[in-house]
């Protein structure tokens, strides 16, 4: 798995290599080293998109402190492997004045930032380095940064970013209107939570060795799953696997009105493991139509034993929905409350007193809203962190899959992070998938012994490769998706997940 960790951590394990690297009489030791990596990582994007390094242009964006150092620095050693750089300086007095006359002595030439800094440049560059701001910057860019980057983003040129995409927020990850978007992100020693939370603008991250020790996780720490530990981890039947120790999986799901989020839900759950699903609704006709071999029940009075239980898509929100509700949770079995059984948590948070197991909510932003009644979108991990804290203060064992395109796992002890590589996935019906499959990793056992979190984070990587699955099924660069698209996709997802 990867880890990403807060400024602070970062920071504390590198103050033991600057103190050496100054006592040793050579203050940008580390620094160079960096910068030898990212020079190295803008190389590689140059040959990717300009056919080469030897006279291709570089122009360095440089703001003050250490990160337009390491930028200048990165500048000197492209200089010398035969490129035209030239450096916009958007604080002449506070730039890295050592890290500046590398840069001219190898050849490098600069121009003072400002409105038309980059007008003044010899020509439209083929790469920026970012170098504007580091982990300590807050908030959008400024001038002249900002119309800066807007004219070279506009014009089609791919940035570089060192550390962190400028106008990215290190710890919460928030992208602010006037930011950076990378194609490329180089670091140094170690993830920073942004890396995963913010992972669509940082573009492809790349870490540099820098001989960093004692980085621990912590509390703050963020995990990101990797594609092949989900592939391993997935159920497979086994020599003396049958349908019930593979798991059953109940679901709770659709209504007159919606019969569409029952048959989406009970797919997906058969399609995720080879155990069983059970289904409680008036969508029997329709689940029965699509898929025969679940076993249907008039009422969750009557449903056979399950592992685990998904309550809410396209239930409806009544007094006999909140009833159901009650009643699943008191049966003491693992359970997912989707859609419609998070808006009745939300009219009545005394229902999730019922539970006797863990219980797993899988809100979107809007869900997310009413059960918080306002939340910071500006610090999604943070908010998630203290809404699972509060429930666990009230004896409640719940963690929460906050969706989203970068889609947070938290309970109450790790947050898990999970990228779902493209947006596809936002589409009507969606979620109803996603309940289904987290469902049936439960049933299975996925998360035996702990909490929900890693069936929720393993799900929602099989999600968002069943999208890009299904988007590129019409060819080309692909096409938007309907939830039955991603449903008949799932399949091949877990397959490509399992063999990567």
């Amino acid at each position: 798995m990867m880890r990403a960790h807060p400024v602070e951590a970062i920071r504390a394990a590198e103050h033991p290599l600057l103190e050496a690297a100054t006592a040793a009489g050579d203050p940008d030791a580390v620094m160079r080293v960096a910068a030898a990596g990212v020079a190295h990582h803008t190389a590689a994007l140059l040959r990717e998109r300009a056919g080469g390094v030897y006279g291709r242009s570089v122009l360095l964006i440089v703001g003050s402190g250490d990160n337009g150092g390491d930028a200048l620095y990165a500048g000197a050693v492209l200089r010398g492997r035969g490129c035209r750089v030239e450096a916009v300086l958007l604080d002449p007095d506070r730039v890295h004045g050592r890290a500046l006359r590398a840069l001219r002595r190898a050849g490098g030439r600069t121009v003072v930032g400002g409105t038309g800094a980059v007008a003044r440049t010899a020509s439209t560059p083929d790469v920026v380095i970012d170098g504007i701001v580091g982990l300590a910057g807050r908030g959008p860019l400024r001038e002249p940064a900002a119309s800066t980057v807007a004219a070279l983003t506009g014009a089609g040129v791919p940035f570089v970013a060192v550390d962190l995409p400028s106008g990215v927020d290190a710890d919460t990850g928030t992208v602010h209107e006037a930011h950076v978007r990378a194609d490329v992100t180089v670091t140094f020693g170690a993830l920073r939570r942004a890396h995963l939370l913010a992972s669509p603008t940082c573009g492809r991250v790349e870490v540099v060795d820098i001989g960093l020790a004692g980085l621990r996780s912590g509390p703050q720490t963020m995990f990101g799953p990797v594609r092949a530990e989900v592939g391993r981890a997935w159920p497979v039947p086994g020599p003396g696997d049958d349908k019930y120790t593979q798991g059953v999986v109940a679901i709770r799901a659709g209504s007159g009105r919606y019969p569409g989020a029952a048959v989406l839900c009970a797919s997906a759950a058969v399609a995720a493991t080879s155990g069983m699903v059970r289904y409680v609704g008036p969508g029997a006709a329709d689940v029965l139509a699509g898929r025969p071999e679940v076993v249907c029940h008039p009422s969750v009075a009557e449903a056979g034993t399950a592992q685990s239980w998904v309550v809410g898509p396209g239930a409806g929100t009544g007094t006999g929905a909140a009833a159901d509700i009650d009643a699943v949770l008191g049966r003491g079995r693992p359970t997912v409350l989707d859609a419609d059984a998070l808006t009745c948590v939300a009219s009545h948070p005394v229902l999730l007193r019922s539970a006797s197991a863990p219980v797993l909510l899988t809100p979107h932003a809007g869900e997310f809203d009413r059960l918080t009644g306002g939340w910071d979108r500006a610090d999604r991990p943070g908010a998630l962190r203290r809404y699972v804290a509060g429930l666990r203060d009230r004896g409640i064992e719940a963690t929460v899959l906050l969706k989203g395109r970068v889609t947070l796992v938290d309970d109450g002890e790790t947050t898990w992070a999970i990228d779902a590589g493209s947006s596809w996935a936002a589409t009507a019906g969606s979620g109803d998938v996603l309940s289904g499959v987290v469902g049936a990793l439960l049933a299975n056992g996925m998360g035996a012994g702990g909490t929900p979190a890693w069936p929720a984070v393993a799900a929602a990587v099989a999600h968002g490769e069943a999208a890009q699955v299904a988007a590129r099924r019409t060819g080309g660069a692909g096409a938007p998706i309907g939830a039955g698209d991603l449903l008949s996709a799932l399949p091949a997802a877990i397959s490509a997940l399992r063999g990567a």
